[in-house]
């Protein structure tokens, strides 16, 4: 006699067999009839300087970067306008606002600093997060391509990944080398596993251009 006990050999009572088809039943119809739901003609299709307003996603090699110029000596000023009381005088930040300037280096050591010099791997990367995200609310969302150069410029410069002087514009930014570009294994992707055996990058303890030996 079998048991409907968990055990070996478990028998599905008929009662278990019948609601488990009734609920299948009951989530096919279900999406028959979403499928076959009216559309209500509500709302309509987004303008073209809408959808440029929206899809305003800045890539690493910059091509989507607005025309703008501006230095760390400019930045200073908005700096100490509208991010200091959030991320502190000189980036080190306030409260649960994060640091902006620090930790250089330090990644690979027991402990990491996590700044904006740090850990972002392109120099657009600091650009697009301003543009699109600072300052917060409830301070008016008010900077010019201009303005976010000359931030983004400030912040390298206080990393000392640039000097104080040097303009930040859309064929400069993308020319920015961070300290942790090459932090990011691998780099370059792989397309497919290595033929050698069979595995994927990160292999921590070679660099980026290491090669496995041939196989015999």
């Amino acid at each position: 006699m079998y048991s409907t006990t968990l055990c070996c050999r478990t028998r599905i009572s008929p009662w278990f067999r019948s609601t488990l088809l009734l609920i299948v039943a009951a989530m096919l119809a279900s999406g028959v009839a979403m499928a076959q739901s009216p559309t209500y003609k509500v709302g309509r299709a987004p303008t073209a300087e809408e959808l440029r307003t929206w899809d305003n996603l800045v890539g690493p090699k910059g091509k989507e970067l607005p025309i703008g110029n501006g230095t760390a000596v400019e930045g200073a000023k908005i700096y100490g306008e509208k991010c200091s009381f959030c991320h502190g005088k000189n980036g080190e930040g306030v409260g649960m606002y994060p640091k902006l300037v620090g930790g250089v280096g330090s990644l690979n050591t027991p402990k990491p600093i996590f700044s904006v010099g740090s850990r972002p791997a392109f120099a657009t990367t600091i650009w697009d997060f301003i543009n699109r995200a600072m300052p917060v609310w409830p301070l008016p969302r008010d900077l010019t391509p201009n303005d976010v150069y000359a931030l983004t410029a400030f912040i390298l410069y206080k990393n000392g990944i640039i000097k104080e002087t040097d303009a930040m514009n859309k064929a400069t930014l993308v020319e920015v080398q961070m300290p942790n570009r090459h932090g990011f294994y691998p780099d370059p992707p792989e397309s497919k596993p290595d033929d050698a055996d069979h595995t994927w990058l990160p292999l921590w303890e070679h660099g980026p251009d290491w090669k496995p030996a041939p196989s015999k």
